[in-house]
């Protein structure tokens, strides 16, 4: 059983010992919409994530975000960046508890356009590769792999080592996308901000969608 309790924007889904936030417009999901699930794990990186969540705001009309973040994500959170929690949730449509193994998608019926996975941690690369599914992140990606749907992970680690190598290696075999956040210069950026739209501009290109002041290359 499903109860929804509504407060302010915020809903609380609750069914069994599961309790999982989603933040939502309306009392229902809104039908009609594509989905896309964005897992947010501990390394670092949360500005890029939080750069991505507000530039799929923009397509907010057609698609729906939906939100795992992990307990180590919501540390880097407050280490790297002056956002709260509370604030990143406002800027997805459903957020789910990364606990809660039983929530949407943890299902392939659960139909999305796909999943991306930014920052990426070693260890949630690892887990993705081997099928540990142990949290609502990893589930979602198994789901994203087998479904044969979009899997990108923006892997944040620096030297790589012989087993990341080996595990992105796996995960390119599987059918997934690997996006390290290696900066480019022939924009000339001038400061991080500039960095962040240019690795979600390569992120969105894997989704056919349009990055904010995202400079392709065009020749010299």
């Amino acid at each position: 059983m499903i109860i929804y309790i509504l407060l302010d924007r915020l809903v609380i889904d609750k069914c069994g010992d599961h309790r999982s936030l989603l933040k939502i417009k309306e009392r229902k999901t809104v039908n009609g919409k594509h989905r896309i699930v964005i897992g947010m794990s501990g390394a670092s990186g949360a500005p890029l994530a939080i750069e991505l969540l507000k530039q799929l705001r923009d397509h907010k009309d057609w698609l729906e975000v939906h939100l795992i973040v992990t307990k180590g994500a919501e540390m880097t959170l407050g280490q790297e960046t002056e956002c709260c929690l509370e604030e990143l949730w406002t800027l997805a449509d459903v957020v789910h508890d990364c606990k809660n193994i039983g929530a949407a998608p943890a299902s392939g019926s659960f139909k999305t356009m796909g999943m991306i996975v930014v920052p990426c941690s070693m260890k949630t690369l690892a887990g993705i590769v081997s099928g540990y599914s142990d949290n609502l992140l990893l589930r979602a990606a198994d789901v994203t792999l087998k479904e044969r749907r979009k899997l990108v992970l923006v892997t944040r680690e620096c030297p790589l080592g012989t087993i990341h190598l080996r595990n992105m290696l796996e995960i390119s075999q599987l059918g997934g996308v690997v996006i390290p956040p290696v900066l480019s210069y022939y924009g000339r950026p001038k400061s991080i901000e500039d960095c962040s739209r240019h690795i979600v501009g390569k992120i969105l290109d894997q989704f056919d969608l349009e990055g904010e002041e995202f400079h392709r290359w065009e020749g010299m």
